[in-house]
C-alpha cells in the first residue's frame, strides 16, 4: 500500500473482531513506531502492549467515551520521558507511524485521548517518571458496521487545502 493511500484509508475503529493480531503484525507496527524521528533523536517513547482482557476492561472503566478499549484485542499505551523537552510530540510522530503501518496490514485502530493516567500507570506498573502520552486499539474491524457507525464515516470529509494553508504569510 502507498502511503497516501494509508493515509486515506486510516479510520478510527471502534468495534473489533474478537480475532487475536498475530505476534509478527505487532512487531511491525511497533518496528515502524521505532523508527519514527525524535527531537535530537532522543526516542523517549516506552509502549506497553496489553492484550490481557481484564487488564483491558480495567482501564475502559476508567473512561467515559472509550469504552470499547475491552472489546480491542490489543491496547498500546504510548509514554514519554518528560526529561525530553518534546516527548509528547514525538511520542505522538511514533504512535502515528503504528496507526499508518497498522492500516497497510489491514488492522484497525483508534487513538484514544480519555484515560485516567495514574489508573493506567498503576495497572501496568509504569514507572512514576514516565508519562501517558495516548492510548491505540489495535485489532481487525467487526464486519456488518452498525448504521450510525456508516452514518459517522460519512461525516469524515476534511476541510481544502484553500481554508487551512497560507503560502508565506498568514
Amino acid at each position: 500500500m502507498e502511503t497516501l493511500e494509508a493515509i486515506r484509508k486510516r479510520k478510527s475503529v471502534r468495534k473489533y473482531q474478537q480475532r487475536p493480531v498475530e505476534k509478527e503484525k505487532l512487531l511491525k507496527i511497533l518496528e515502524a513506531a521505532r523508527l519514527a524521528p525524535s527531537a535530537k533523536n532522543l526516542q523517549p517513547w516506552h509502549f506497553v502492549v496489553v492484550t490481557d482482557q481484564k487488564v483491558r476492561e480495567g482501564i475502559a472503566r476508567g473512561t467515559i467515551y472509550a469504552r470499547f478499549i475491552k472489546d480491542a484485542p490489543v491496547l498500546i499505551v504510548g509514554c514519554g520521558d518528560p526529561r525530553s523537552k518534546f516527548y509528547q510530540i514525538d511520542v505522538a510522530i511514533a504512535l502515528q507511524n503504528l496507526v499508518l503501518a497498522a492500516t497497510d496490514l489491514g488492522l484497525g485502530t483508534c487513538w484514544i485521548g480519555d484515560f485516567r493516567e495514574e489508573k493506567v500507570k498503576r495497572l501496568l506498573g509504569i514507572p512514576d517518571r514516565l508519562r501517558v502520552v495516548a492510548l491505540v486499539t489495535v485489532g481487525y474491524e467487526k464486519e456488518g458496521l452498525d448504521i450510525s457507525r456508516k452514518v459517522l464515516h460519512t461525516f469524515r470529509k476534511r476541510k481544502p487545502l484553500e481554508e487551512m494553508v497560507h503560502w508565506e504569510r498568514f
